[in-house]
């Protein structure tokens, strides 16, 4: 049993970027704090692989741009000249009828104009008239429901094709689901307040586009740059760097760092937090639960009786499979920086692929001419059946479907004496499942935990999918209890 000479001030259960967000707000403003994480790696599903000799992403490889939060947080901990855009090439959609380039000025797919060449390459004619009705329906079809699923709000507004054709595939590739099954307001928050406000859908969309920021780029000879619409950003030497550096000034602020260390327990005692972690007892004030939806509840239950029934469902299974191949065919990038599947797409098992030497300059300087690194996303979720089944083959398996896809989406041949190395990474439940009703779910959360003095809980099932809602989310609410 630890030997508690002094109760903590602060206590950081889960060591994933919100955790460590968490506890280096708290240690700014002079607070002793502890961070316990479960394994032995920092950053969650911000994490870092070597395959072929190239340090690469075994995770997140990128960040929305919709907000400044995570550029501000990289600037923050002097890694300002490394953030870049991707190159402009855009990406693809592999659709039952064949590939087609995926429009740039979209939000989870919806066009923001349906007569676009490249929607309209991909909808046909009938699709782009159906999703022009748009603009003539009420501004009350798809936002009078209080609960509403990505799914419904786009059949309702543009109809069939977009959502099979445009929207699924982007759903998929980014939050591993059926958009059925996806609470809008939680994945696209604003959308539908967009909507009722520009007049239709389209024009939320386009809204959203403009408002965003694009993310500050610095070129090789050091000026700034920025890609004109650019949804997403990344790091030089990837996002893993930034835990890197978080993790490196935690340290420096004398914040306490326990890898290897899995909570058993969470209990009250008096008017501290009482943590177990094996034999370990840790005591504080303030506590801070940084973990995935059904554990944290799960250990908050019974000391906050409220959140009983409010366990939201586990995430998907996803399997990544990063292959790094000498192919100098792929230089000319026939996909540009990658290509998402739709889910209908018949004899192709993976729901994404990132051609990441072709997204990123800083990456393709480093493997060199005719070597690639190639992503394959597998695993869909709830709802889609089969696609679920292939993320939870062996590493072999999945080597070999990998090769087979990746050669299909491509256009160009891979075989296995092409692959200098690969890996295979699996992220059980990395992916909150935000489910219709989720946002009214997390509200009740935020409200029932507000009532338990000193605890705060964080994490991406809370504050949705994605780099840029955790981190604006979290300080936001290690701001909002000091």
């Amino acid at each position: 049993m630890r030997d508690k000479t002094a109760p903590l001030q602060a206590l950081v259960v889960g060591g994933g970027i919100s955790g460590l967000l968490a506890a280096r707000s708290l240690a700014k403003l002079g607070e002793r704090v502890t961070v316990l994480e479960a394994s032995n790696a920092w950053g969650g599903c911000v994490g870092k692989h070597t395959v072929g000799g190239l340090g690469l992403d075994s995770g997140a490889e990128s960040f929305a741009t919709r907000s400044t939060a995570v550029a501000d947080l990289a600037r923050e901990l002097g890694l300002g000249n490394n953030i870049v855009s991707p190159r402009p090439g855009g990406a693809w959609v592999q659709l039952p009828d064949g590939a087609q380039e995926l429009p740039k000025t979209g939000v989870l797919g919806i066009p923001a104009n349906p007569w676009d060449p490249e929607v309209r390459r991909s909808l046909g004619l009938a699709g782009s008239l159906r999703a022009s009705l748009d603009r003539f329906l009420p501004a009350s079809v798809g936002t009078s429901a209080e609960l509403t699923s990505v799914s419904a709000l786009v059949r309702s507004r543009m109809g069939k094709r977009v959502l099979e054709r445009l929207v699924s595939p982007v759903v998929g590739g980014v939050h591993s689901a059926d958009p059925g099954l996806l609470d809008v307001d939680m994945v696209a928050p604003g959308l539908r307040a967009g909507l009722r406000k520009h007049g239709s859908l389209a024009a939320a969309v386009a809204n959203q586009r403009k408002t965003a920021p694009a993310p500050a780029a610095q070129a090789s000879n050091g000026a700034a740059t920025a890609k004109a619409g650019s949804a997403v950003g990344g790091l030089k030497g990837g996002m893993n760097t930034l835990v890197t550096a978080l993790v490196a000034e935690l340290r420096s602020l004398g914040v306490v760092l326990r890898p290897g260390a899995r909570v058993d327990s969470i209990t009250r005692s008096g008017k501290e937090w009482r943590v177990m972690a094996g034999d370990e007892a840790y005591d504080a004030g303030r506590l801070v639960v940084a973990l995935e939806g059904p554990t944290a509840v799960g250990l908050l239950e019974s000391s906050v009786p409220g959140l009983s029934g409010l366990r939201p469902a586990a995430g998907p299974l996803v399997s990544l499979v990063t292959l790094v191949v000498d192919v100098p065919e792929l230089d000319r990038r026939p996909r540009g920086t990658g290509i998402l599947v739709a889910p209908q797409t018949a004899g192709i098992e993976a729901k994404a692929l990132t051609h990441a030497t072709a997204k990123w300059d800083w990456l393709a300087e480093e493997a060199g001419p005719g070597t690639h690194v190639l992503r394959l996303s597998y695993g869909r979720g709830e709802g889609e059946g089969a696609p679920e089944s292939v993320a939870a083959l062996d590493d072999d398996a999945l080597f070999a479907a990998a090769l087979r896809d990746a050669s299909t989406l491509l256009t160009v041949p891979i075989a296995r004496e092409d692959v200098l190395d690969w890996d295979v990474v699996r992220w059980a439940g990395a992916l909150p499942f935000a489910a219709v009703g989720h946002k009214q779910r997390v509200a009740e959360v935020r409200r029932i935990c507000a009532g338990a003095e000193g605890l705060t809980v964080v994490g991406g099932w809370l504050a949705g999918n994605g780099l840029a809602a955790v981190v604006a989310d979290t300080r936001a609410q290690i701001g909002a209890t000091l």
